[in-house]
């Protein structure tokens, strides 16, 4: 057994470190870093994104793909700054959800223009009511001469006011535990309009985090997604990728954070001699470490079991939970080792500590994954009668 990154997997993270810095940070250091990008430039870095394979890792090559393995897809999810981070994982998720799910005429006609973002895409799930629980889905989908007329509202959408296309859960009715029947819907933007906005929040300024409102949005019978009622399964089986990665991106964070503060420390002069060599300085320092190597293991060893072919509910779960809390603490922490300027807009990492503090709310949140691990644990679920 080794946990050592093997030279493959070096050149992995280090042709995507290279390609950040020169297609994608000088597109976001362009624009207002307080507020979300215009939509061609966004769709200017995930296309330099889709160059290097990452909205369609989890596509076969043999439709398009890449077929990347996930350990691999998470070294790269590891280098992102924090407002692609979301971006990418909405449109790569619903590319990997159309290749799972759709006709081959949906696949025809919308697969590839996805994969090259020619569309920028999205899924929508969670509602005003509705998050962690998505059998609990409000808006409605009824049939009306060969469509499906759609009512309802979705919020917290990653891209949602940049997307051409969305993916999006209805309810069809209600089983017989009183549960939302679900389906996916591909809504198409250019044909079966709906409403969509952006939601201020604390972090990740330059992304789109959005609520989408359909009002009798008649989309066609040839868009759904999947057989009707089987998208709770799907959902599940990407939630268990995308909780790893979440945990790959905060240890990078954190990564830059601890870089930026051992540089400080090793140059900043108090009582005679530089800080580094202080004590409590070298004790922040080590936990900062602990944290993010602590969290990077955590969440390779969860995409390693991915790969593997294993369910990995537990491991995944502990993935996000682990490294996003610890990675959060890790960057806060980082903040203290430059003092008064640790606190300014002028050195950036209060921006990082806003945008990592955006992590733990997609795809499970810390008492949810809590609640998944201790049910593969015990063999009990915590969160149902």
């Amino acid at each position: 057994m080794s946990f050592m990154l093997s030279e493959e997997q070096r050149l992995v993270s280090e042709s995507m470190r290279q390609l950040i810095e020169r297609e994608v940070e000088p597109v976001l250091a362009q624009h207002d870093a307080e507020q979300p990008l215009p939509q061609e430039p966004m769709r200017q870095i995930l296309k330099a994104l889709a160059r290097q394979g990452l909205t369609s890792a989890r596509v076969p090559e043999s439709l398009g793909g890449t077929g990347m393995r996930m350990v691999d897809f998470g070294l790269c999810f590891e280098q992102l700054p924090g407002p692609v981070i979301f971006a990418l994982l909405s449109q790569e998720v619903t590319v990997a959800r159309v290749c799972a799910e759709s006709s081959d005429e949906v696949k025809a006609r919308y697969l590839q223009p996805m994969i090259d973002v020619d569309v920028i895409t999205c899924t929508a799930t969670t509602e005003p009511n509705v998050g962690s629980d998505p059998r609990s889905v409000e808006t409605r989908a009824a049939e009306a001469d060969g469509h499906w007329v759609v009512n309802g509202a979705k919020m917290w959408i990653s891209n949602a006011s940049i997307a051409e296309v969305a993916n999006v859960t209805v309810s069809i009715g209600k089983d017989e535990r009183g549960l939302s029947k679900l389906m996916r819907l591909l809504i198409d933007r250019r044909e079966s309009p709906f409403e969509a906005r952006e939601i201020p929040t604390l972090g990740l300024r330059q992304g789109h985090l959005g609520e989408m409102i359909f009002n009798d949005c008649r989309v066609p019978k040839a868009n759904v997604m999947g057989s009707a009622g089987d998208a709770a399964r799907i959902l599940t089986l990407t939630w268990l990728g995308n909780r790893p990665l979440l945990g790959m991106a905060a240890a990078g964070m954190a990564q830059r954070a601890l870089d930026r503060a051992i540089e400080y420390a090793g140059g900043r002069t108090q009582f005679g001699k530089v800080i580094a060599g202080h004590q409590l300085i070298q004790a922040r320092l080590v936990d900062i470490e602990e944290a993010i190597l602590t969290s990077r293991l955590l969440s390779l060893h969860a995409l390693a079991a991915i790969d593997a072919g294993e369910r990995a509910n537990k491991l995944s779960a502990m993935a996000k939970r682990h490294a996003v809390e610890a990675c959060e603490r890790a960057v806060s922490s980082a903040m203290h080792v430059f003092g008064a300027m640790g606190i300014s807009r002028e050195l950036g990492l209060e921006r990082t500590y806003r945008d990592i503090r955006m992590l733990p709310i997609p795809d499970g949140t810390y008492e949810v994954l809590t609640l998944i691990a201790g049910r593969e644990i015990t063999g009990i679920p915590a969160y149902r009668a």
